[in-house]
């Protein structure tokens, strides 16, 4: 990594800058300048930016199916990162409520895991995928690794729909119409049955009505918004009736058409001068937040046409426009879809300058600063200092003095590795005034390469997979991830995939969503590159802020790096004085290991490097201590943690049955030949009493009947109880950002409201941790309450709502003594409880297809992915070499491999061979 290496002889130099042309009184005036960089310097220094980046063997799942996938951590310019040893994966549910939490262990700089889609704790939906570090807890959420991911239902989905959604204005007001197609799981349309509908927002109900379907299985609905109620988080809920006392329900967001279509202008450099060319940038958006084709005129204030404009791409274009004094402009707009639109334009400014960059040639990038005539009689004769970055690295620096209204300057792009470069415009006094992004390219990717053996395969023969690494013509020693699907059952777009380029050199970097972000690396050529440079004019940026570095006010470390597990508590006596000194034991009975600390003079202990998995039970003791009797010993819980808002809900698919049609029939099909019913005998047939609130006094005054009741069943399987409860908690919404975390009914909670609801185990009011003690296999039912008819429960916790937990009820068994009582009571000098540990690892399944065909193994291999290998290494030679077998899939199979090098080199590549 030659540029690597030339950063650091920038960052240990005291002044670095290059002066354009100036003369000798002015060269001694950069100490502004010195002091941007050298701060600047230190922030890079003292806070590397550490990214997670994760590849996926798929892009989209099944309800039974298992996400496979591999964690690369990078600092940097995609160093393999050495300053955590821990990253942490979310997954959550809509509503961001969270539905499971993995802890890997990060070795060599990856790591990787499994995450099984049980059919009893998930259901069909949009979900999201949240990666990173408790280091980068210190900057900005937004840039945490994030994805979406869509799982289907092939198993209990016994409606399939597809809807489209359509707005007008009648009268003013809204109308809304919908046409559904409803099909069973064979694919036969569900023809004249009965389909009620409500529109409801925030569990109120907007419009209702009722339908009935035709012989394809369609029915329309309509309504006008009489109310004018914002529709964005509206929801079309339908229940078709079967015919055989059977009914099913579907939910339906409106979010795609609450709104207008909307547009917008983005003048390079931030402003809008009279007199100054200026390239304009637009971007149009669907409600449901994706690009949409436009195109529109600009005319002043006597109806001429002063501009035309056309999208180039997802509703994204530039043109260029020079405002006139004493003019005033009209936008008119035209949608795709036949809307039309006056969009303001930005406000005409007198007495500013802009800066603006020519991305188009190869070997430099050219930089522009254009100037009106105010703004030159104001600052002429003035320093004015340029600092591009990459990666919170100054690559280059300038001072210029103000002379003209127009200045020009070309800086080679052999200054900047590959990906954003931020370029910013200070005023004299060192204030940033004018800033560009743009993305250097350089043919400087690590060089991966994929050969099969053969071009053509029968099914279930052998492959055999070379792999060879290159770093400018040198072999590469690298960590590399490969995933092999059958493209007839996953189909691709492959626009759309988040990959490590799009990841690591793009959407990282970038404030906002990015439609379809691997366009501008699947085939880059000059449009891509142009429609690249125009997305960087539209998008958001504040990767790198310069607020602080003039006034020395530099980021405050929060979070730090960990490089392992970590166990802290405090002892005390019963008084509540803390003990110094004294003894602690950790011990893990599944592991047979023990380890002892003492405390500090504040009474705090502290286990580090620790190793166990998930679900491993812990044991604390301060039993080794004199008047043990008398202490108390805590341990500290483990932090919430703040998740960043959704930004990548426009890839949230609303047509999921349609859309994964190939992949769920699939699916199906797997699922039904690998699950047959199981005979069960019935031994007895004695009524047992069930477990009801009504058991508990202080549960009295709530309805018999609760709002939505979850069966035991639906927590077979179930690892942790609380992550199940999380997604199954219909009306109910978690949320990890409120402290240790709390429930709260959903409907309140969209409102603004925070006031959680009590959770009660066994008639007592406990805190929601608790629930991480509880074993699924001890449940009974899970009671709903999101209303307290008489508000007694509400008044005495202080809540809104109630989760009540009912446990199966022990067997009568034989009476025990006070002292096997007492010794059932845990002590208050030692606690045992099952702390988050590392996600194990599970091995791939691999067939293994030896033997002629008649003699292999009986029954359809149909597997969707044939082969998912997470740790595939080079060698110094820069080769690798994989065997595998086929499965009986015929047509193209498609292999993905992405990875990393020692040296920070990130490359992919994508390689398709036949079966027939």
């Amino acid at each position: 990594m030659k540029f690597l290496k030339v950063l650091k002889v920038l960052l240990t130099q005291s002044i670095f800058i290059i002066i354009f042309y100036l003369p000798a009184a002015a060269q001694s005036d950069i100490s502004i300048l010195n002091h941007i960089m050298a701060n600047t310097a230190k922030i890079y220094t003292d806070n590397p930016i550490e990214k997670v980046y994760l590849h996926f063997d798929k892009p989209y799942y099944a309800i039974g199916d298992t996400i496979w996938f591999k964690a690369y951590l990078t600092v940097d310019h995609h160093q393999p990162s050495t300053l955590s040893k821990i990253v942490y994966v979310d997954v959550l549910a809509p509503h961001d409520s969270l539905v499971q939490s993995l802890k890997l262990q990060v070795k060599n700089t990856v790591a990787w895991a499994s995450i099984p889609l049980s059919q009893y704790s998930l259901k069909k939906g949009n979900y999201r995928v949240v990666a990173y570090t408790n280091w980068m807890n210190n900057a900005d959420p937004a840039y945490f690794f994030s994805k979406t991911i869509t799982v289907g239902d092939a198993i209990n989905n016994n409606v399939s729909t597809q809807i489209s959604l359509k707005s007008v204005i009648v009268n003013k007001l809204p109308k809304i119409s919908a046409g559904i197609y409803y099909k069973n799981d064979k694919g036969e349309p569900y023809t004249d049955k009965k389909v009620n509908w409500t529109i409801e927002k925030d569990d109120e109900p907007i419009a209702k009505g009722k339908g009935v379907t035709d012989k394809n299985g369609f029915v329309e609905v309509s309504f006008t918004n009489i109310k004018n109620v914002g529709l964005d988080s509206a929801t079309m809920i339908t229940v078709i009736d079967d015919g055989n006392r059977k009914q099913f329900t579907s939910i339906f967001p409106l979010k795609s058409i609450s709104k207008p279509d909307d547009f917008q202008f983005f003048p390079e450099g931030g402003q809008l001068l009279v007199g100054i060319r200026t390239k304009m940038a637009f971007k149009a958006l669907k409600p449901d937040g994706l690009g949409i084709d436009v195109k529109g005129t600009i005319t002043d204030n006597d109806k001429n046409v002063v501009a035309e404009f056309t999208s180039s791409h997802l509703g994204m274009g530039v043109f260029v426009f020079t405002p006139q004094d004493g003019k005033t402009y009209t936008a008119n707009v035209t949608f795709a879809d036949g809307t039309t639109a006056t969009p303001d334009l930005p406000k005409i400014q007198v007495g500013g300058i802009v800066l603006g960059l020519e991305n188009s040639d190869p070997d430099v990038l050219r930089l522009k600063l254009q100037a009106d005539m105010p703004f030159i009689q104001a600052y002429q004769g003035k320093s004015f200092y340029i600092l591009a970055k990459s990666s919170g690295v100054i690559c280059f620096a300038a001072q210029t003095q103000l002379s003209g209204q127009v200045y020009n300057a070309s800086i080679p792009k052999s200054k900047f590795p590959t990906g954003i470069v931020q370029v910013t415009l200070f005023s004299p006094d060192g204030d940033p005034i004018s800033e560009r992004i743009a993305f250097i390219q350089h043919n400087d990717l690590l060089n991966v390469s994929l050969k099969t053996d053969q071009p053509v395969y029968d099914r279930r023969q052998k492959v055999k997979l070379n792999i060879t690494a290159k770093n400018s013509d040198q072999p590469a020693v690298g960590s590399f991830s490969i995933a092999v699907v059958d493209e007839s059952k996953v189909p691709y777009d492959e626009n759309a995939e988040t990959t490590i380029l799009t990841n690591l050199l793009l959407t990282s970097d970038i404030k906002g969503y990015i439609e379809k972000p691997n366009y501008y690396f699947n085939h880059p050529d000059a449009k891509t590159l142009a429609d690249l440079d125009i997305l960087l004019q539209t998008q958001g940026y504040s990767r790198f802020s310069y607020e602080g570095i003039l006034n020395d006010k530099f980021p405050v470390i929060h979070f730090l790096p960990e490089q392992g597990m970590v166990i802290t508590g405090t002892l005390r006596g019963s008084s509540g004085i803390p003990v110094f000194n004294g003894n602690v034991r950790l011990t893990i009975p599944d592991k047979n290991f023990s380890q002892n600390t003492v405390t500090d003079a504040d009474g705090r202990f502290k286990f580090t490097d620790l190793v166990f998995l998930d679900s491993a039970q812990v044991k604390i003791s301060a039993r080794d201590n004199v008047h043990s009797s008398d202490l108390v010993l805590t341990v500290d819980g483990e932090p919430s943690q703040k998740l960043p808002l959704n930004i990548n809900t426009p890839d949230e698919i609303m047509n999921i049955d349609s859309t994964l049609s190939p992949y769920l029939k699939n699916s199906k099909l797997q699922y039904s030949r690998s699950n047959t019913l199981k005979e069960v005998v019935i031994k007895d047939t004695k009524i047992v009493k069930r477990t009801s609130h009504k058991d508990y006094g202080s549960l009295a005054s709530l309805s018999s009947e609760p709002d939505h009741l979850i069966t035991a069943d639906k927590f077979v399987g179930c690892g942790s109880f609380l992550d199940c409860l999380k997604v199954l908690a219909t009306g109910m919404i978690y949320d990890s950002n409120s402290g240790t975390g709390n429930f709260y009914v959903f409907s309140d909670y969209s409102r603004g409201s925070r006031v959680p609801a009590q959770v009660f185990v066994k008639g007592l009011p406990v805190d929601v941790n608790f629930l991480n003690t509880l074993n699924p296999a001890d449940l009974e039912s899970v009671e709903i309450f999101v209303k307290d008819e008489l508000g007694l429960v509400n008044s005495a916790n202080n809540s809104d709502g109630a989760i009540v937990v009912n446990l199966k009820k022990a067997p009568v068994g034989e009476k025990i003594s006070l002292q096997q009582l007492k010794d059932m009571i845990p002590a208050k000098n030692e606690t045992t409880f099952m702390p988050k540990g590392y996600a194990p690892i599970k091995t791939f399944y691999l067939p293994r297809y030896d033997g002629p065909r008649n003699t292999q193994p009986g029954g359809a291999d149909i597997r969707s992915t044939i082969y998912w290998n997470p740790n595939v290494l080079t060698d110094k030679n820069g080769t690798s070499t994989l065997e595998y077998f086929n499965s009986d899939g015929v047509g193209s199979y498609r292999a993905i491999i992405e990875g990393i090098d020692k040296d920070g080199n990130i490359g992919r590549q994508v390689y398709k061979y036949t079966v027939k």
